[in-house]
């Protein structure tokens, strides 16, 4: 017998959850616009090793989460998991070096195997918003505010607070990188498995382990502050000026770490306690190593995703659906006549609901269930006359109109219009 559920860790979007959902993109993407993000779509599966090379062989989405299978080709072949890798290659394979700065945002599906909770699926959604070619700290200023304004804009704003930390230069990450095998080295015996295998090759993602006896070492870890060039720590001071001109409240996180090398200065989070243990809505950093890491020339970049799903959640915002213009013919003529008369009504915008059975009375009982807005009553006789009754559901006010001002009278019903 065919299953006909859908698989665990993803969920149908009916329309009141799709409202949601589309409220958020589109408070996104008119932000994005007015600071001169254009939108661009890449796959959603790519070949693996876009992935793999861009998010580290050793991180969990990599070895655990991602879902890679082999096509009729033989290619190993992934869904996408995140999008700012696709997103670089996007820009390697299209060759738009000369079109510095690029920037782009984005919105689609990502997939991960992981396990199911609050705001977190395994077909997931996010938007993102990318900058790439810009080394200055100019650009990580203008990504956050972009994501502090689309917080903002879904009045949510206040409900969260940005943390912020640098990585430094790659020159300090080294200094730092060094300090952490040092530290976490004395203590191996006290270190979880996996943070052991983290130890060599990317000791910065022992700080971001949720074992508690990792976590207790953490405590007394090294700062990265501590190893910090003067370059790094000017470039850090120019983009905490750059907020405080904007008012953009933020706190310093000295453990807010991302692990793999090709990331670089700015790390970022916007996190909320009003969503349980998952706290970050918007996530990003610099990450001026990793369009060199997947295979093209020396490029700095920084952007951030968000959680469309948690957003949807936080800000509890939906895009009203049009109310829509109930059709009701009276008579055998009239029901020939009103499907030109929906065809008119569409091209003008309007959304249109026409019955397809049912005596007048089945017909009204359905237009109150739907929550139309106005009736349209097509009578025979009426048409001959070159006129309809046009009942507002709403007053429950009913009045012929003359088929030349309908549409001066349906002016009243914008919110009909899509």
């Amino acid at each position: 017998m065919a299953k006909v559920q859908p698989v665990r860790g993803t969920h149908d979007l009916l329309a009141d959850d799709f409202a949601g959902q589309r409220a958020v993109i589109d408070v996104a993407r008119r932000v994005a616009l007015t600071h001169g993000y254009r939108e661009i779509a890449t796959p959603i599966f790519e070949f693996t090793e876009v992935f793999a090379r861009s998010m580290g062989e050793t991180s969990d989405v990599v070895s655990k989460e991602m879902y890679t299978f082999e096509d009729r080709g033989g290619e190993s072949i992934t869904l996408r998991p995140e999008y700012t890798a696709a997103i670089c290659r996007a820009f390697i394979s299209n060759g738009l070096q000369q079109s510095v700065p690029f920037k782009a945002f984005a919105a689609g599906p990502m997939f991960r195997y992981e396990r199911p909770q609050k705001g977190r699926l395994r077909q997931f959604h996010q938007i993102d918003l990318e900058v790439i070619g810009a080394p200055e700290p100019a650009a990580d200023v203008e990504v956050i505010s972009a994501g502090a304004e689309i917080l903002n804009q879904l009045n949510v704003l206040h409900k969260t607070v940005l943390h912020i930390n640098t990585l430094g230069d790659p020159e300090s990450r080294d200094a730092y990188r060094t300090a952490l095998v040092d530290y976490f080295g004395a203590h191996r015996d006290r270190l979880s498995e996996d943070s052991l295998a983290r130890l060599d090759r990317n000791p910065l993602r022992i700080l971001d382990s949720k074992d508690e006896g990792d976590r207790a070492l953490v405590v007394d870890a090294p700062l990265f502050s501590d190893y910090l060039n003067q370059h790094s720590q000017d470039f850090f001071g120019d983009v905490l000026a750059g907020l405080d001109t904007l008012g953009i409240g933020y706190e310093i996180d000295p453990r807010l770490v991302r692990g793999l090398d090709y990331y670089t200065h700015t790390a970022f989070e916007f996190v909320t306690d009003a969503l349980g243990a998952q706290g970050a809505v918007i996530a990003g950093g610099r990450y001026d190593g990793l369009i060199e890491q997947i295979g093209g020339p020396p490029t700095p970049g920084i952007g951030w995703a968000g959680g469309i799903e948690r957003l949807a959640m936080l800000s509890g915002v939906s895009t009203p659906a049009p109310r829509p213009i109930v059709l009701v013919p009276v008579g055998e003529a009239a029901e020939y006549e009103a499907s030109k008369w929906a065809q008119w009504l569409r091209r003008k915008g309007f959304v249109v609901e026409l019955g397809f059975k049912g005596n007048v009375g089945k017909r009204m009982k359905r237009a109150d269930r739907i929550g139309a807005a106005c009736a349209i009553l097509l009578g025979d006789d009426e048409l001959e006359r070159d006129v309809v009754n046009l009942k507002d559901l709403h007053t429950g006010e009913q009045r012929e109109v003359t088929v030349a001002d309908l549409e001066d009278a349906l002016a009243a019903y914008e919110g009909s219009r899509v």
